[in-house]
């Protein structure tokens, strides 16, 4: 990954993608190696991390995630998920952040030199083109590696640099096994549908 000196940088985390993204390539995102990580790089202006919270459940295992990142130098943004049941019966959740984050994209580029986004979404490449117009750099993180591929072509054609998530893996990573609890349960139950995001993700999970 390429960066200039006094680079003005912001991290934008599609927290289900990257979720997603770790999980097929068998690791969990360490977030404080990750934002220690970009502060060696550069001016971090903001590390935006998104993601959609089911609000009637009692517990929801995302929670400690969010408290964590609140307290530890992320902007968290969230909004409900919307719970449905599917044709066949299963319920699923909707959660799509990718408003908010373009929004909050174009809002604070001109504080910025280069922006880091973690997501594989091809919806994000108007976004992507419009901050290059406005003369910013745009490097997207995500993974060829997975099955199936998380980052979709034209995003990745699009960005300046793309940095394929297994690459980070030592710098970023932690493995399974070091977790000291599992974050996140299985709920077969439910599926997560971000619209044009793969059919099995599962709820608000990153």
């Amino acid at each position: 990954m390429i960066f200039y000196p006094h680079e003005r940088i912001a991290l934008f985390i599609d927290g289900a993608n990257l979720y997603s993204a770790a999980r097929g390539l068998g690791f969990d995102i360490d977030y404080k190696r990750l934002l220690d990580y970009f502060r060696g790089k550069g001016t971090l202006i903001r590390a935006f991390y998104y993601t959609a919270l089911l609000e009637d459940q009692e517990y929801s295992p995302l929670r400690p995630l969010i408290d964590w990142l609140d307290y530890n130098g992320y902007s968290v943004v969230t909004k409900p998920a919307k719970e449905f049941t599917d044709a066949t019966g299963r319920r699923r959740v909707k959660g799509n952040m990718d408003i908010e984050l373009a929004i909050d994209a174009l809002e604070i580029a001109d504080k910025l030199d280069h922006m880091i986004l973690f997501s594989g979404d091809g919806d994000f490449r108007r976004l992507v083109d419009a901050l290059q117009r406005k003369g910013k750099r745009v490097t997207v993180v995500s993974t060829m590696r997975s099955q199936p591929p998380m980052i979709a072509d034209e995003l990745r054609r699009q960005a300046d640099q793309y940095v394929d998530l297994e690459s980070m893996r030592d710098t970023i990573g932690r493995s399974h096994t070091d977790r000291p609890a599992p974050p996140l349960r299985n709920d077969d139950d439910y599926d997560y549908d971000d619209d044009e995001d793969e059919a099995d993700s599962r709820p608000a999970r990153a």
